[in-house]
């Protein structure tokens, strides 16, 4: 992992191109198969309509993330299997500790699975508690094509690539702007076993002293 300076794309967020190298990316590639093993993908639905995502997703961590007719919500447990959530490797742990700036600990990981084709429309990351910690991604596979704006959706975007390996931030005035993957362009990373993208998301959910879980 290479620590160096941050690029400001807009204020609060903050993107390393290429934190992990090569060794890094497949040994954090290697520990999502395991994970999926045991927590695979499944499909999220939009609440009320039921319309499927384009993307498939998992979690790791104390609690994961979930949306279907009910509402979005993080939750302990999968879904589908109704087990418990497998716990973050270490890699990322690491990651959050060098790179979010704050002592409140991560207690969800979000997985994106993008297979070809694969999008995600505009939207904040609110369905926390405590938005004074950041959102960390971070990216391994195929280059997407990445867009944020503002607190407002119709507030001006601006787009730049993500690729395998890369670190990016929202913090501060970003932690709740809108962003998106517009396109995942194929053929573009040999780190994964199939063409897509994995997108990691780490984030605090409960605010400092009220998690309902023990450090």
């Amino acid at each position: 992992m290479a620590m160096e300076a941050p690029i400001e794309i807009v204020p609060g967020c903050l993107y390393w191109p290429g934190w992990l190298d090569r060794a890094g990316q497949e040994s954090l590639a290697a520990d999502l198969r395991a994970i999926l093993a045991k927590a695979p993908l499944f499909t999220p639905r939009m609440p009320r309509t039921g319309k499927p995502f384009s993307v498939r997703i998992s979690s790791c961590g104390r609690l994961g993330w979930v949306s279907d007719v009910a509402g979005y919500r993080y939750q302990p447990t999968h879904p589908e299997t109704g087990e418990a959530w497998p716990p973050m490797p270490p890699a990322l742990i690491r990651a959050w500790a060098e790179l979010a700036g704050t002592a409140l600990a991560p207690e969800a990981c979000l997985i994106n699975w993008y297979a070809p084709g694969a999008r995600m429309s505009l939207h904040q990351d609110r369905d926390e508690e405590e938005f004074s910690a950041p959102v960390l991604s971070l990216s391994l596979g195929d280059t997407a094509l990445f867009r944020i704006g503002g607190t407002a959706r119709k507030d001006p975007t601006r787009s730049f690539r993500l690729a395998s390996g890369d670190a990016l931030l929202l913090a501060g005035p970003a932690r709740l702007a809108f962003h998106g993957i517009d396109r995942v362009f194929p053929e573009t990373s040999t780190v994964l076993r199939q063409p897509g993208r994995i997108n990691l998301t780490l984030r605090r959910v409960h605010r400092a002293g009220l998690s309902e879980f023990p450090p």
